[in-house]
């Protein structure tokens, strides 16, 4: 039986050369079924109180229902985004010794919600280090019909780094319409059921050192799409209120 490192290598290369992989067999269908079903408890007391309709939101809800550090309250998430297979590939996939967590989060595609406008992740964060990789976890299957994930392969590496404007629908696309990137297609992950496997995406990373972007976006879609979102940042100096590392 292969370990995780060998298992792990062949796919490093890839996700040097894409800015993303999907790892199969990570989590086991149990577990996916198991976190799934805390954190849709967790999300729902978290929005307990909110009781508007799709049409009342602005357009950056429209995209998405959005938690951020469900651990926190939730004891029962903390297992899933501390996960140590899932905190091992990242750091393999980084080629690191250790990784320290920025933040977990999930993200709910509402039925009949817009698009996730095309972005670059980091620019959001208030973090100067861009040694950073984030690991995409859909609990249920994902389509061209309930909105599934689309990467740009090699944006990572262009030296290219935007503030992706993904709240006026307006500018939904502009950013696939820069020269560096406008003539490569993006590439969407689709699942027909609940995964065993997990998507890790680079976010600000390129081989030779330069900055660079690589840009995703979400389907808009007819049913409702569940993923928890977890954000894995790497960096020695780096603080904040996620203290733990891997290993």
């Amino acid at each position: 039986m292969s370990t995780l490192a060998e298992r792990i290598a062949p796919l490093a290369e890839r996700f040097r050369r894409d800015g993303f992989v999907v790892v199969p067999g990570l989590l086991t269908p149990d577990e996916l079924e198991r976190y799934g079903r805390v954190v849709d408890e967790a999300v729902a007391r978290r929005k307990r109180y909110d009781w508007r309709k799709l049409s009342e939101k602005s357009p950056y809800e429209q995209s998405f229902i959005q938690c951020t550090n469900l651990w926190e309250d939730s004891p029962e998430v903390l297992p899933l985004t501390f996960h140590p297979l899932v905190a091992e590939t990242a750091a393999r996939l980084l080629g690191i010794e250790r990784i320290r967590l920025w933040h977990d989060q999930a993200l709910y595609k509402e039925a009949g919600g817009r698009l996730t406008d095309p972005h670059q992740d980091q620019p959001y964060w208030p973090l100067l280090e861009t040694d950073t990789i984030t690991a995409w976890i859909p609990f249920d299957g994902s389509s061209d019909e309930n909105g599934c994930m689309g990467y740009v392969p090699g944006s990572h590496a262009i030296g290219l780094r935007k503030f992706g404007k993904i709240f006026p629908p307006e500018n939904a696309l502009e950013i696939l319409k820069l020269p560096e990137i406008r003539d490569t297609p993006p590439v969407f992950t689709v699942y027909f059921s609940a995964p065993h496997r997990v998507d890790f995406r680079a976010l600000v990373r390129d081989l030779a050192g330069r900055l660079g972007a690589r840009l995703h976006h979400l389907d808009a879609g007819a049913g409702t799409h569940r993923g928890q979102d977890q954000a894995e940042v790497h960096h020695p100096r780096m603080v904040g209120p996620s203290a733990r590392t891997w290993p």
